[in-house]
């Protein structure tokens, strides 16, 4: 069993899981999006002529984390269990991070799934208010912690 994404042609190739045994799996990622104080303010009154901006974005996350194996070319489909999706803003830096947890118990592990979903959240609160904030920056989509599977678990060293 081969973990290339690639052939032995130098071919993109998805790679045979076939044979790994099926385990708990658990990733969680996390995108921050920077933007002008008032903004981060109005999302968090919910005074958004647009609407609920958190709840959008936690919708889009959890989709996005079912839509992963269409978006990423050589992504597995896989059964996505449980999907949190949690905001922490930074009134000092107006920045909002966006962090999402995906569970599976499956063959191959969650990470693309979380990190889609984060940097889909993040883009979400961008569409939602570029109307009154077109200097958002999304930055830092990154993973933050992965457990299960052969390679086994992983944390980020704080920054």
């Amino acid at each position: 069993m081969s973990s290339t994404h690639f052939n032995s042609d130098g071919e993109a190739r998805m790679v045979d899981v076939s044979q790994k045994p099926t385990t708990t799996r658990a990733a969680t990622a996390e995108a921050c999006i920077v933007m002008l104080a008032g903004t981060l303010e109005m999302i968090q009154r919910g005074t958004h002529k647009k609407g609920d901006v958190l709840a959008v974005a936690r919708l889009a996350a959890i989709m996005a984390t079912k839509q992963t194996q269409q978006l990423i070319p050589l992504c597995h489909a896989i059964p996505i269990e449980a999907v949190e999706v949690t905001f922490t803003p930074d009134t000092e830096t107006a920045l909002l991070a966006c962090r999402v947890t995906v569970r599976t118990t499956a063959k191959t592990g969650v990470e693309m799934e979380a990190m889609t979903g984060a940097a889909m959240a993040a883009l979400t609160v961008y569409d939602m208010c570029k109307s009154v904030d077109r200097d958002m920056e999304v930055r830092a989509v990154r993973l933050l912690a992965k457990t299960g599977g052969k390679s086994g678990d992983y944390q980020r060293d704080s920054d």
